[in-house]
């Protein structure tokens, strides 16, 4: 009753106080400022026609792997080698999550990446963060930047990262990742840029389980200390291993579109999203790529209800892992998870009835 509930009030997925906390800066521009962008640095698209650079900035279903997805990068980061470029996109991505009811938002990106035109990477980073806060004082979405060191760079690259990440922390910084394709480059190469961001006492998330099996989750828990993983989604396959991340309460950033686009699943159905959350796994729901995946956090919500057949109750407690999840100090995370946790009560309370709200999640 509650799960058909949900289907029928798609406003009140949009409504509920959400988080995004696996968004990439390149992958989730708007396409209208793909276009922008490149009139106003001169820069050549791939093809002509806007149905066609469609085709090629929007993975459909008919993507087959993780490095033919990637491949729309070349070009939305071709576009985003200057810093006024790069501000206005972090600030579209605040103001579009806003739409969403998105309240807290951590964006990623690899400042290496937007050097073609020899910028640094203070000067990168402090446009993104620029950008982030301008979107924050227009919406009012709490926001943070993930810094990302990069599988397939040197990584000597990835230790400059993290050192830059250890200098903006506690000034918009709030993380450091490991992303890029996984296969063939492993967590483990890039252990000194970990060991300086565990030392440094700054949180981190890494890749892993995407494109390649278990162990590569594994190895960003045990070699990199990795606070939560991006995605996660191959954890199933080791039991012994997946206790261990649901028994530490180890947050699996999902991103229920991007994983069918990428090959890891043939269909929704066959994602171990339910799967974990029934174990009682730390469940989040993310966009990885608003622009790549053609996607929002509310359908990523609509997905998940649909196919995972989730209650009001589910629905809930999945928002409220979003909130526990968040890499922000512990009063800040405490004060926002109180007021989202009267709002959620009393938006559930006008859209279902008092008697329908549910307890609030212990773990």
């Amino acid at each position: 009753m509650q799960s058909r509930m949900m289907l029928d009030h798609a406003d009140f997925l949009r409504s509920l106080p959400k988080t995004d906390l696996h968004i990439h800066l390149d992958g989730s521009m708007r396409f209208q400022t793909v276009k922008d962008l490149a009139k106003e640095q001169g820069v050549a698209l791939p093809v002509d026609s806007e149905n066609d650079l469609k085709k090629k900035l929007v993975c459909g279903d008919a993507c087959e792997s993780l490095e033919e997805y990637l491949e729309a990068f070349d070009i939305t980061l071709s576009v985003l080698q200057e810093p006024e470029a790069v501000r206005r996109v972090a600030r579209e991505i605040v103001e579009d999550a806003a739409k969403e009811n998105v309240r807290y938002i951590e964006v990623r990106f690899s400042p290496i990446l937007h050097q073609q035109h020899g910028r640094s990477l203070v000067e990168i980073l402090d446009a993104v963060l620029t950008g982030l806060d301008d979107g924050s004082r227009k919406t009012g979405v709490e926001t943070g930047a993930i810094i990302c060191g990069m599988r397939h760079i040197d990584p000597k690259v990835s230790v400059n990262l993290a050192e830059l990440a250890v200098a903006y922390k506690g000034k918009g910084v709030v993380a450091f990742d490991l992303a890029g394709a996984e296969k063939n480059y492993p967590a483990k190469d890039h252990v000194e840029a970990f060991y300086t961001i565990l030392n440094n006492n700054v949180n981190c998330t890494c890749h892993a389980g995407e494109g390649f099996g278990p162990q590569s989750i594994r190895q960003a828990i045990h070699y990199c200390g990795a606070h939560r993983i991006g995605h996660g989604t191959r954890l199933k396959e080791d039991p012994d291993l997946m206790a261990y991340v649901n028994d530490r309460r180890i947050p699996l950033e999902i991103c229920l579109t991007s994983n069918m686009q990428t090959g890891l699943i043939d269909k929704l159905e066959d994602h171990p999203f339910r799967f974990y959350y029934d174990l009682g796994i730390r469940v989040t729901l993310n966009t990885d790529n608003t622009l790549v995946s053609a996607t929002n956090i509310t359908r990523e919500y609509q997905l998940a209800v649909e196919h995972f057949h989730l209650s009001l109750v589910d629905v809930r407690r999945i928002a409220i892992y979003g909130f526990k999840s968040a890499f922000l100090p512990l009063p800040k995370k405490v004060a926002l998870l109180e007021r989202v946790v009267r709002e959620t009560e009393s938006l559930i309370g006008d859209a279902f009835g008092e008697e329908l709200v549910p307890p609030v999640d212990q773990y």
